[in-house]
């Protein structure tokens, strides 16, 4: 089965549902999912619609009919379709939870996208990598290098034709041109609740301040540090009986799945951004 997926999003007013499925049941589409959510303070529509596409559909007309009704209505919108696997790169450091989850999950079926690379700017998790024969490529940050770095970095994105770069646990701030790459296209984990504790050592800072709960922060990176719009956010409870080192055990496990989770949500386009904003429809 061929299917399509529009995220839209539009100023709301009455009739808008009814003009878009309309389109789909005039050309004899079966409409398979529809989510909706209007944005009463904003007066903001955004819909997730997935449709099951008809043996004789063609992607171009597909998308010159919808376009015209886009126009019609002002929609802002995009279309992917079931067939095309995402290609995904993973950048880490010296970390390896994270990028084990991912790697586990994408060899167990349960995110769909094909990872032809591994990125870091140290040695570390090249027998993770191996493990999963996975290629792995070390670019180290030299000291005042950190164009020639990134040049290296985009070069082997370009060559890969990769569609989403995930950030786990890459523990390296990239520079604005890098992120202008790939907008919206680059997931961070951030071990810590934001807005709180910001920036670097979140667990020793919430150990400081005697916080009752921690937590991990997945969102799409941009050129402010950890202020990329939020797509998916955990927490445990937490005592004055817990150091600091176990503070960070219980947060590897939520980063993991909060990275994760954010990965899956963006993998089957259920991500629509409105400004510094996301809205993350359920699967």
């Amino acid at each position: 089965m061929r299917q399509a997926v529009f995220l839209i999003q539009t100023a709301d007013r009455k009739g808008l549902l009814a003009e878009i499925t309309g389109f789909f049941y005039s050309r004899q589409f079966n409409i398979l999912l529809c989510r909706q959510y209007t944005d009463v303070r904003e007066n903001m529509y955004f819909m997730r619609l997935v449709v099951d596409l008809p043996a004789d559909a063609t992607r171009g007309r597909l998308e010159e009919e919808f376009g015209e009704l886009a126009r019609k209505l002002e929609l802002n919108y995009s279309v992917y379709y079931s067939n095309e696997t995402q290609n995904v790169a993973i950048m880490v450091s010296k970390a390896s939870h994270c990028l084990y989850d991912l790697l586990m999950h994408a060899e167990e079926g349960d995110l769909d996208c094909r990872i032809p690379l591994i990125i870091s700017n140290h040695p570390d998790l090249e027998s993770v990598a191996d493990r999963f024969r996975i290629p792995y490529f070390c670019c180290p940050m030299e000291k005042g290098k950190k164009a020639e770095q990134e040049a290296q970095v985009l070069d082997l994105l370009e060559r890969h034709h990769i569609d989403l770069v995930v950030m786990a646990r890459y523990m390296q701030i990239l520079s604005d041109d890098f992120c202008e790459r790939f907008p919206q296209r680059i997931i961070n984990i951030h071990h810590a609740f934001l807005p709180a504790f910001q920036g670097g050592n979140p667990y020793e800072r919430a150990w400081a301040r005697g916080v009752k709960m921690i937590g991990a922060t997945a969102h799409y990176a941009t050129a402010e540090l950890d202020e990329g719009p939020i797509i998916e956010q955990d927490v445990e409870r937490i005592s004055h009986e817990n150091d600091p080192e176990e503070l960070k055990q219980i947060g590897k496990d939520i980063e993991r799945r909060v990275l994760t989770r954010a990965v899956r949500a963006h993998l089957e386009h259920r991500v629509i951004t409105c400004g510094c904003r996301t809205i993350v429809f359920n699967r």
